[in-house]
């Protein structure tokens, strides 16, 4: 199992390049950068779109475009895994996003990390013109137009949502056929679906979800629609910083996870770096 690091990147706390660098430095195998465009202050959408939710912290209106923060942490690095964690799919042009997509994986030297997923702030959807309603289809025919922008040197896609004519489209990923798409979303029987049909990696919020039995479901799932199961993998974002309980998630078959570094304080950060710097040592 690979122990990565996410957090926010903020103009107020440790920046892309410095992060990047100690990411690397430090051992940590993987950086992921989640994303919002803004944050509307109506703030009808609870945080997480959970009832009950706490206020929503000040990080999540402060952070970089995560393109442009993972592209200067791809300049500095040489060895880590970069991901996008996750990607707003459902608000970002499917045309530009597939160019970013390969652009990136061809600066990093391919190694990007798509990771997706479909948003809880309406708000925020409204604004780029997204009915949050539709928002799973909508997410489902961008990354299949992705896929065809990535893999055919003449690329065409017709679909409800998505629809252009022949094009051509450079650069292509460096990975084959495409970066590895890692699915941030909760276990639900209509995002298994999707994973299965179109994912390589589920990779959910640990402490919102039941992870073990859930996995088990997903493999079940995906062995039921003809697919095989081994080609699946687990990643765990924000997963809980103790030895015994990541060495729990490696045996339930995590491949990754992200610990959570604080986004809005540079020295917090770096020690917080320093303390799961212990487990990489415990862990090996």
């Amino acid at each position: 199992m690979r122990l990565g690091l996410t957090i926010f990147p903020t103009d107020k706390g440790i920046q892309p390049i410095e992060v990047a660098r100690e990411t690397e430095a430090r051992g940590f195998d993987s950086l992921w950068f989640p994303e919002h465009s803004h944050i509307p202050t109506s703030r009808r959408s609870p945080w997480g779109g959970r009832a009950g939710a706490p206020p929503l912290p000040e990080f999540y209106w402060r952070t970089h475009d995560q393109f442009v923060a993972l592209a200067a942490a791809a300049a500095v690095t040489e060895r880590i895994l970069l991901g996008t964690g996750i990607s707003l799919v459902a608000q970002r042009d499917p045309l530009w996003l597939a160019k970013e997509v390969a652009s990136l994986d061809v600066i990093s030297g391919g190694r990007f990390m798509f990771g997706v997923g479909y948003g809880w702030n309406h708000e925020e959807m409204e604004a780029h013109g997204v009915d949050p309603s539709t928002r799973r289809k909508l997410v489902r025919e961008k990354i299949l137009a992705c896929k065809a922008l990535w893999t055919q040197d003449e690329a065409e896609f017709h679909g409800e949502f998505v629809d252009f004519g022949p094009a051509w489209a450079w650069p292509k990923p460096l990975q084959q056929p495409h970066p590895p798409i890692v699915f941030g979303a909760s276990p639900t029987t209509r995002h298994f679906t999707q994973i299965i049909e179109l994912g390589d990696v589920w990779m959910p919020i640990e402490g919102r979800f039941e992870i073990e039995e859930s996995w088990q479901r997903l493999q079940a799932e995906a062995q039921a629609a003809g697919r095989d199961p081994s080609t699946l993998r687990l990643g765990v974002f924000g997963a809980k910083p103790d030895a015994a309980h990541l060495a729990h998630l490696a045996e339930i078959g995590a491949s990754w996870v992200a610990l959570v570094l604080p986004s809005l304080d540079r020295d917090a950060a770096l020690a917080t770096m320093d303390d799961y710097g212990k487990l990489l040592a415990e862990l090996g």
